[in-house]
């Protein structure tokens, strides 16, 4: 058995504080085996760049994954190509910088992270059910622990890759939307599922952003710049035992707390 513990998209300062101060006491709490970070909202608020990276692998986390925003800060770019446990999502074109895929040994077990990315709402890149597919059987093969994030927009694209990759993975959580859900199981095939496992930034705030500007641009449909909201923090996440064996999910148990800055 080994437990993964998964931090959603850990947006601007006071995210990445709540990682610096309050990580190395939740992994002994939850006697976390792998953590895993979604970080591409860690440079103020939209994209990460290498000395976040540095940080937050500094602070205890072993795999950080992305979404959209990871092209957002340039200075990342090489760092993509030389950093195997930094992923961008699997399903870009091929030729753009970095991979979408890493394998830890992790008490002698193979674990996987995959990294896919939805296109409901978001651009138009290849296909996720069927790079998804495809690189789970690859990754299969190595006899690996597979875990998905899945960074996607709508709640039934979701859904409808973790049913379409239920049994071939053991775990497809969600992230992008930055508020975390109250449905996590375990699918008919062994797969665990969560729709979003939440925002690692400001408690108090719009999706992690400045509540003062979210009111106005709804009010004034004005295209205003959104800032992070510089308050305290929450971790949200989830922790996923995993039979190493079956490679399956056992049980997923989702984490929210107050950050202590």
């Amino acid at each position: 058995m080994l437990r993964a513990l998964i931090l959603g998209d850990i947006v601007g300062a006071p995210g990445c504080r709540a990682v610096f101060s309050g990580l190395g006491g939740l992994i002994s709490r939850t006697r976390a085996d792998i953590v895993i970070a979604n970080g591409e909202n860690a440079a103020e608020g939209r994209g990460i760049r290498p000395q976040d990276v540095s940080a937050l692998f500094g602070a205890g986390v072993q795999i950080i994954t992305s979404g959209n925003h990871i092209w957002q800060k340039r200075e990342i770019l090489p760092l993509l190509e030389s950093e195997d446990r930094l992923l961008r999502p699997e399903n870009y074109p091929a030729g753009v910088a970095g991979k979408g895929h890493c394998v830890l040994s992790v008490k002698g077990v193979p674990v996987a992270v995959l990294n896919l990315q939805g296109r409901e709402q978001l651009p138009s890149i290849r296909c996720p059910f069927r790079v998804g597919r495809e690189s789970v059987a690859r990754l299969a093969q190595q006899g690996a622990v597979i875990l998905v994030d899945f960074h996607a927009e709508a709640p039934d694209e979701k859904e409808s890759l973790a049913y379409h990759l239920d049994g071939r993975c053991a775990l497809v959580f969600g992230t992008h939307t930055h508020v975390q859900t109250a449905d996590e199981r375990i699918l008919s095939g062994g797969t665990g599922f969560i729709t979003d496992i939440g925002m690692t930034g400001p408690a108090e705030s719009i999706i992690g952003m400045s509540i003062e500007t979210g009111i106005r641009r709804g009010q004034t449909q004005m295209p205003l710049r959104l800032v992070v909201e510089d308050r305290a923090a929450q971790v949200c996440g989830i922790l996923v035992e995993l039979d190493t064996d079956r490679r399956v999910a056992t049980s997923i148990t989702r984490i929210r707390e107050a950050s202590l800055v």
